[in-house]
Order: C-alpha cells, then sequence, then structure tokens
C-alpha cells in the first residue's frame, strides 16, 4: 500500500484527510497494528520547543540617504554581521551585547544577546539600530542611526543553520564542582542529568532515513510556515541506529528558513543560559506523510524505544575524551529519573513538552482546516546506507 503526497494534499483540499499527532500514533499502531494504521492516517505531525542555538536571521534595514555601505551593524547594541552587502546584515542568536561583561565575574548572566533582538523584533518592540561605515564614492554615509521596528526592514529572514537535532545528549557533571553549560547548570558527582528533545514527537524521530523530510517540505516555523532549505550544518546520518532505525546518539539535522514577519514570540523566545550565553528558544513541527508501512511503523516510535547516551559535560565533553557511561531511554528520562552507572539521578528537559504538543496539534488543526498542504521534498538529505526492516506483520 502507498499513497502519493499528490494524493495526500487531494485528501487535505477535500477535508477527508486524517491527521494525527505522533503521539496519538504510537497508540494507533499499537491496537491497530502498522498495516491498518497506514491505511488509515495520512498524515502524522511532529512538534519541538527549544533552545537552538545555530538560528538567525538576514535583515536588509533599506538604503540611507546618502547611502552607506554598512561596514558593523548593532541592534540594541548587540552586533550583526555586515559583511553582506550595502544594508544587509545577518544576526545570530549566541551572540552578547556588546559590553557584556560575560564570564569576567563567573557565572555570567548572558541578560541580552541576538536571540532577544528576534524575539523583540518578533513581539513588535522598536529596537535601536546603529550602522557604521568607512565610506566610498558610491556609499558616502559613515554613520546612521534609527529607531525601528521589524515591519520596518525591507526584509527579515530567519535562516537557521542547524535546527532540530536527531537525537542529543544527556548531560551529567562528573566532576567535584558545579559547571555552566549550554545544557544548563551541572550539579557535581552526577547530581543531576538534563536533556533537550521532544522524544517521540520530534521530527527526525518519525522519518530516521529522511524519506520524506528534504529540501523543499513544508513546516511549521515559529507560528508560520517555513521551509527546509538543506541538510543542516553537523548532519551525521551515519551514527549507529537501533534496531528502529534510531541514531543512538546526535544524527540528522535541518537547515530551514521562514518569513519573520509572520512569526508569533510565542514561538520564537529569547534564551539566557547562566555561565555559557545567549540563544534562541524555536519552536518548529514538521508534518509526515504516511506512504506506505514504513512510514507508518517509523511514526509509530515511543519513548521507551529511544535512547540517547549519557556524556560527562565536566571532562569528556570539553576535552572530546572518554566515550558515553551508557545509554538511558526518553520514557525514563521524562519520568524524571534515570540510573547510570547503578546511581539514580534526577533527570530535567531543557525542551518544553507543552509547546511541543502544542505545535503538534495546530499543524494538524491547520492540515484539518485545509490551509496548510505538504511540500514535497525537491531534494533529499545525505542518509544512512541500509534502512532498518519493518517487522512482519502477524
Amino acid at each position: 500500500m502507498t499513497k502519493s503526497i499528490d494524493e495526500i494534499n487531494k485528501k487535505i483540499r477535500e477535508g477527508k484527510c486524517v491527521v494525527v499527532t505522533a503521539e496519538e500514533m504510537v497508540s494507533i499502531v499499537a491496537s491497530e497494528g502498522v498495516k491498518a494504521a497506514a491505511k488509515k492516517v495520512d498524515v502524522v505531525t511532529t512538534g519541538t520547543f527549544g533552545v537552538m542555538c545555530s538560528s538567525g536571521a538576514f535583515l536588509n534595514f533599506h538604503h540611507t540617504k546618502p547611502k552607506m555601505k554598512a561596514s558593523k551593524v548593532f541592534i540594541n547594541e548587540v552586533e550583526a554581521y555586515a559583511g553582506v552587502a550595502a544594508v544587509d546584515c545577518y544576526i545570530g542568536a549566541t551572540q552578547v551585547r556588546e559590553g557584556d561583561p560575560t564570564n569576567a565575574v563567573h557565572p555570567g548572566r548572558f541578560s541580552y544577546g541576538g536571540g532577544h533582538v528576534m524575539e523583540d523584533l518578533i513581539a513588535g518592540k522598536e529596537v535601536t539600530l546603529r550602522a557604521l561605515s568607512y565610506g566610498t564614492d558610491c556609499y558616502p554615509a559613515k554613520a546612521v542611526e534609527k529607531r525601528m521596528k521589524l515591519s520596518d526592514f525591507r526584509d527579515a529572514i530567519m535562516v537557521n543553520p542547524r535546527n532540530a537535532y536527531q537525537n542529543y545528549n544527556c548531560a551529567v557533571n562528573l566532576s567535584e564542582r558545579t559547571i555552566y553549560t549550554y545544557m544548563g547548570v551541572l550539579r557535581p558527582r552526577m547530581g543531576n542529568a538534563t536533556f533537550s528533545t521532544a522524544g517521540e514527537l520530534s521530527p527526525l524521530m518519525n522519518d530516521p532515513y529522511y524519506r520524506t523530510i528534504g529540501v523543499g517540505t513544508k513546516i511549521f516555523l515559529g507560528g508560520s510556515v517555513g521551509a527546509v532549505t538543506w541538510a543542516g550544518t553537523q548532519h551525521a546520518p551515519n551514527t549507529p541506529r537501533n534496531e528502529r532505525g534510531i541514531p543512538t546518539g546526535g544524527a540528522g539535522t535541518l537547515m530551514v528558513t521562514g518569513d519573520m514577519k509572520k512569526m508569533s514570540q510565542r514561538y520564537m523566545r529569547g534564551a539566557s543560559l547562566i555561565g555559557y550565553g545567549t540563544s534562541l528558544m524555536v519552536g518548529m513541527g514538521i508534518p509526515i506523510p504516511i506512504i506506505d508501512e514504513e512510514m507508518a511503523w517509523h511514526t509509530s516510535v515511543s519513548n521507551r524505544e529511544i535512547t540517547c547516551p549519557v556524556i560527562d559535560y565536566g571532562s569528556d565533553y570539553p576535552q572530546a575524551t572518554g566515550g558515553p557511561l551508557g545509554h538511558v531511554n526518553y520514557a525514563d528520562l521524562f519520568a524524571g529519573k534515570i540510573t547510570v552507572q547503578g546511581k539514580e539521578i534526577p533527570s530535567t528537559p531543557l525542551a518544553s513538552m507543552l509547546y511541543a504538543r502544542e505545535i503538534a496539534d495546530t499543524l494538524k488543526n491547520w492540515i484539518n482546516e485545509g490551509s496548510f498542504t505538504l511540500g514535497e521534498a525537491q531534494l533529499s538529505m545525505p542518509s544512512a546506507p541500509e534502512r532498518a526492516k519493518v517487522p512482519e506483520q502477524g
């Protein structure tokens, strides 16, 4: 049994498409089996909301009078990279405000950075843009400062080089001191564990071999419609996988883009990570078309079947030494307690399941309303050479 994207889109337009969330699909396959689920369900929606450092936006702030070729740009005193063109710049989520004491007094607070600038713009707030130039014959202006809202920018295009990591580490700290990391505050002697994924709701957990997700796939991004534009940086499809086809560590990533002017502050939030820096919390959801039984099986993966490596951030991670201390599954992680090397440790998610479910439900509603059809991938992403086999149906 197979379905094409065109067939599924026809059903969407006719109001006949059967859409469920990834969490709902787990129960459907468990009770009805893969074959029945593949016939019944047309689309499975996913969602995730968490810190995604490799994010940013291209901003064009219009030509000035006289014209300027900006060599330095600051927005609310956060530097945006200006080596693009005359009035184009790129602001990154992890850039901190000029003059921030950073970690001079450890741990630094990192109260404002690029992620916060993007949130403020999306929220409709005014920001101060300050641009400097060395001046040229065709672009004589050497300085400009103006107050701007998002609507005042000619273009505001979010381009995130690496989002939606397919699985990731569970972080602990074996050292004798508290440490401050992008995985949060980690107490000494494995006093706590943190992780950052939506588990069975995560987009790439439900299409582990990127069969339906590729360049051109339409997605939910920041409360609006966006697209996958390439495999993300650090995309690593050959990471070892379990019998379910799920990578046992960090693997696939996505490069994504969308129109900032259509996004919602609810799903794009600046983040301050004590002792580490600033970032951006990104809300993303991807619809997975159930084109055959294999996709029905993949979208029924449960938290119990997804494992991730436990990594020591006290020494092994920063020094690039050692290996995993073990592997744990997401059912235990979300339950708030894992056991590593015989020790019971409290676990805390850095990603929001509340928002992940909300995103998956919103995408489901968009499809049911007929306002969102599927975008078929025009180019495939690099994938692992062999796919896991769907178990025989009794």
